[in-house]
């Protein structure tokens, strides 16, 4: 009888041991290179759209015209505190054709706090509404201050600080401050 050659019992369990572990190894590199790019690009995101949220809403509040006769805000100011949502702030716009106001609002329909713009044709009357954040972000935070540095008895220029705290996708946060001074002077 002619032998066969075959191998072990353990060498088939030290082999397949080894395999597992290789296989194992690749497979939780993959898992990890998936998480962390998904990671990235809900930061990616985020970043992108709180960029254009600064941008837009820093050239809204910068431009603004003080409200000499009273249409939109409080006769003589410039900007005011609302109500509106969770608390926001109104102007009139460089224009002087619409009443704006910025704020955050709760969206039933994504569950999450969203940044809402509000515009009022101060001529007409009609007004729009804007979401200017995606479902996707949730506003945490949006507070505005110091009121004084609005005060209209000083010489110095109105000045707005606003704060935002928003979350995005795969936990990724972002804290947001900046300042913005009137353009025009506030005479």
């Amino acid at each position: 009888m002619k032998s066969q050659k075959s191998f072990t019992l353990i060498e088939l369990l030290v082999t397949v041991t080894i395999f597992s572990l290789i296989v194992g190894a690749a497979s939780g590199v993959f898992v990890s290179a998936l998480r962390a790019q998904r990671k990235s690009l809900s930061m990616q995101e985020l970043l992108g759209q709180t960029s254009f949220l600064m941008e837009y809403m820093s050239r809204a509040i910068r431009m603004a015209k003080k409200d000499i006769d009273g249409n939109c805000i409080s006769a003589k100011l410039n900007y005011e505190k609302t109500t509106s949502g969770t608390g926001g702030m109104r102007f009139k716009n460089y224009q002087g054709t619409y009443c704006q106001e910025f704020f955050r609002e709760w969206d039933a329909a994504s569950s999450k706090y969203r940044l809402k713009e509000w515009k009022k044709e101060i001529s007409t009357g009609a007004i729009t509404t804007n979401y200017l954040t995606s479902p996707s972000l949730n506003v945490t935070s949006f507070n505005i201050g110091p009121d004084e540095s609005w005060d209209q008895n000083d010489n110095d220029q109105p000045r707005v600080t606003f704060f935002l705290k928003i979350e995005g996708k795969e936990k990724s946060k972002i804290n947001l401050q900046t300042t913005i001074s009137q353009r025009n002077l506030d005479i």
